[in-house]
């Protein structure tokens, strides 16, 4: 579909709404926005109630600002033009692909969704598609790239006129395949709405976001949305996860599905001091490879990528190729050699099942002991906390401390993740680069320190200001490295 200046009459179309005429008649529309700051001349302002504040409240500075034409759910007072709608939330979305000019029909867009992995998954697949000479598109947690041009991220999934604008802008530039992150949150508040999906990937599901959801149902309720209300060419489903299973059976479309019984599997996983040597089975051919991924959640994780690019039309020899160099994934598993005997690594695993997943990890490459850093964050589900603290106890010595505090008490939230550890392997210490000391000082000869939660975050969240807190870079200043003296870090990846 082609781009260029769109009618109120046929938005409204689009919308399935009404429109009330305004004082003057109306620009064309070339761009949509919720948010009145970027509303001007040519720019369609849809009013989005959100959790703070109401895009009705904001109509009045949108027109200062130049736009003319409005979306709303109820009739306002304004010189604009209305289009009326029942809800704007799931308008927004096929109005900004359409203006857009529907830009994931010209894409092949691989949206996976799940608790852990998305972001692992995502870049594994950009890593294989672009060793294939694809030029590709990335949005997700960790960055942006449109034809290996990077950009920051600000959500997981962005609102839908960001996403949408971001499709375009990969389309114009001549990118053919797109790796998406798509949250739950997305799903919930239809961000990706109006976006056809190549292929459409599930991970796993694990408890995460209950603030937002209210309960386990709901959260995989909204999961289950990218397979049941969007256009996909071939679903790729972890059948090893209960809830994997689930969708597979209820899925009617092309299915493909990955586990220990699924069409993809792997067999004679070989873990080496440089990554894991494994078969993997599938109805593209079968072949014996090696990637630099260490554990078994990391190799899940580039098997589902690597099926991604498969059911998305990538050959299976180059596909193969691309395994044995995929790139690796800051702050995901991310190994940081010392010089004292003993492994750090930093990692992003904020659930219950993620920290034992790590723990375990560790335990499988590591001789010594397993020192573990984990913190949970800030006004976010309470219920997981003392579950995360639960999900340490494999560990030898557990330091819980402050994470995202946001707004809450940090110590607080400590006191809820002590809760349930075990009190004579954890220490509390609320400073978290404190807790990072702690934990490198008690590492010796043959240990591993892992320290969970943030990953690649540049910055600590508290009282609404963003600090600055890598704690790769803080683990480098503990250990005494610097740019010129520290070893090689490698990646480990999650």
């Amino acid at each position: 579909m082609a781009v260029g200046d769109n009618s109120v009459a046929e938005l409204a179309a689009v919308a399935s709404g009404q429109v009330i005429p305004g004082s003057s008649l109306p620009a064309p529309v070339r761009d949509v926005t919720h948010d009145s700051r970027q509303a001007g001349e040519g720019t369609l302002f849809v009013a989005m109630a959100g959790a703070l504040a109401d895009g009705h409240d904001f109509i009045s500075d949108a027109v200062d600002r130049g736009s003319d034409t409005v979306c709303v759910t109820r009739p306002v007072e304004t010189t604009a033009t209305q289009i009326v709608v029942d809800e704007t939330r799931k308008a927004i979305g096929p109005l900004s692909s359409h203006v857009q000019g529907a830009p994931s029909a010209d894409l092949r867009v691989i949206g996976v969704t799940g608790t852990n992995g998305k972001t692992t998954v995502t870049h594994y697949l950009d890593s294989l598609a672009s060793s294939a000479g694809v030029t590709t598109g990335l949005i997700g947690t960790i960055e942006t790239r449109v034809a290996g041009v990077k950009k920051e991220s600000i959500h997981t999934t962005p609102e839908a006129p960001d996403f949408q604008r971001l499709l375009a802008e990969m389309r114009d530039e001549g990118v053919d395949l797109v790796s998406t992150e798509v949250s739950s949150h997305a799903l919930e508040l239809g961000r990706v709405r109006a976006t056809s999906f190549a292929v459409a990937a599930f991970t796993n599901l694990s408890q995460d976001h209950l603030d937002f959801h209210g309960d386990m149902s709901s959260y995989l309720a909204a999961k289950r949305r990218l397979f049941e209300e969007y256009e996909v060419g071939s679903a790729v489903i972890n059948i090893d996860d209960p809830a994997g299973v689930g969708i597979a059976r209820s899925y009617s479309g092309d299915l493909v599905t990955v586990g220990d019984q699924g069409d993809v599997q792997v067999t004679s996983v070989t873990p080496t001091p440089h990554g894991t040597s494994f078969t993997m089975l599938s109805p593209w051919g079968e072949a014996s490879t090696h990637g630099p991924v260490i554990s078994r959640f990391n190799l899940e994780n580039l098997v589902m990528a690597s099926t991604c690019a498969l059911a998305a039309g990538l050959g299976f020899d180059e596909v193969i190729a691309g395994i044995e160099s995929v790139n690796r994934v800051p702050g995901r598993f991310e190994l940081i050699e010392t010089t004292s005997g003993f492994s750090v690594v930093v990692d992003y695993a904020h659930t219950p099942e993620g920290i034992a997943k790590a723990i375990e990890a560790s335990r499988s490459i590591t001789q010594g002991r397993v020192i573990v850093v984990v913190g949970a964050g800030g006004d976010r589900d309470r219920d997981k906390r003392p579950l995360m603290g639960a999900a340490t106890l494999k560990a030898d010595v557990t330091v819980i401390t402050s994470d995202n505090p946001r707004s809450e008490d940090p110590a607080s939230i400590v006191a809820e993740v002590v809760a349930g550890a075990d009190p004579t392997h954890a220490a509390a210490i609320v400073d978290r680069r404190e807790a990072i000391e702690h934990a490198i000082g008690e590492a010796g000869h043959g240990d591993m320190v892992l320290v969970l939660g943030r990953g690649h975050e540049p910055s600590q969240d508290i009282d609404g200001e963003k600090v600055p807190f890598d704690d790769r870079a803080v683990v480098r200043e503990i250990l005494g490295q610097t740019a010129e003296s520290q070893p090689p870090s490698g990646s480990m990846d999650r």
